[in-house]
């Protein structure tokens, strides 16, 4: 086992009592479909903070939903420099491209302390076949994966240095929304300048300028990781486009 993470010795939330379930934004399962996700879940692993769960190269014979924490997906180039592919907040689901293409093209950090729910890659089969309400919400998680890359790599691609750090913090914000973890337009980011400039493509030198042009906009507040939205609709304009989520939104 990976220094910095741990089972559950026995300590698992029953998934009637998910914290999950009781946000909003997330899809209700029905009696049936309760029952085998609870048969489905078989585990939970915590992991601390810096600590890699998932490694490139890796064969993977767990799936995980984010329980609680925050986690990001990676790749690292032979010199040492990395990539920052995503996030991965509560209700995500990680570890799917491993257990589907038996070895993970990517790494997963605990950005945070972390649980997660683990689920067997041998049962998936069985969810396919017997709830297809499941399956779609399995695939639905992969095709917004793919949509997040996309808006990733549009950023990289065409989006000046300013509105790709405006359309990352809002679609982190939006997302730290469907969470339920913003307060009265605030949150506090676990991420640190050197996280988004590996996220960005940018230098740390150029992502702390860039951040202070985004700071001087008076759109958004951001001191000692507390981020606050001043004025949405300016921080949507900088950025040049809105991020709009599916709501209810599935999760397993």
């Amino acid at each position: 086992m990976i220094v910095g993470q741990g089972r559950s010795n026995g300590q698992i939330t029953p998934c009637e009592l998910c914290p999950l379930r009781k946000q909003s934004n997330l899809r209700e399962f029905d009696a049936d479909e309760l029952s085998f996700v609870k048969q489905f879940k078989v585990d939970e692993l915590r992991v601390d903070p810096g600590a890699s769960f998932l490694r490139e190269g890796t064969r993977n014979e767990h799936l995980y939903t984010v329980l609680n924490g925050w986690a990001f997906r990676y790749k690292m180039l032979d010199d040492g420099r990395r990539q920052i592919l995503n996030y991965a907040l509560p209700a995500d689901m990680v570890g799917l491209q491993g257990s589907l293409m038996n070895e993970m093209d990517h790494s997963v950090e605990a950005l945070t302390p972390l649980v997660l729910c683990v689920f067997p890659r041998a049962k998936l089969w069985d969810l396919y076949s017997r709830f297809p309400s499941l399956a779609f919400d399995i695939t639905w998680l992969a095709a917004r994966e793919e949509q997040l890359i996309d808006e990733n790599l549009v950023s990289l691609g065409r989006r000046t240095a300013l509105e790709r750090t405006a359309y990352l913090l809002l679609h982190l914000f939006v997302r730290a929304e469907e969470a339920g973890l913003v307060k009265n337009n605030t949150i506090q980011f676990p991420f640190t300048q050197q996280h988004l400039a590996d996220t960005l493509g940018m230098s740390l030198v150029h992502t702390n300028k860039t951040l202070k042009r985004l700071m001087a906009s008076q759109a958004v507040r951001w001191k000692d990781r507390v981020f606050e939205v001043v004025d949405r609709n300016a921080l949507v304009e900088i950025a040049g486009d809105n991020v709009t989520p599916r709501r209810p939104r599935p999760f397993i």
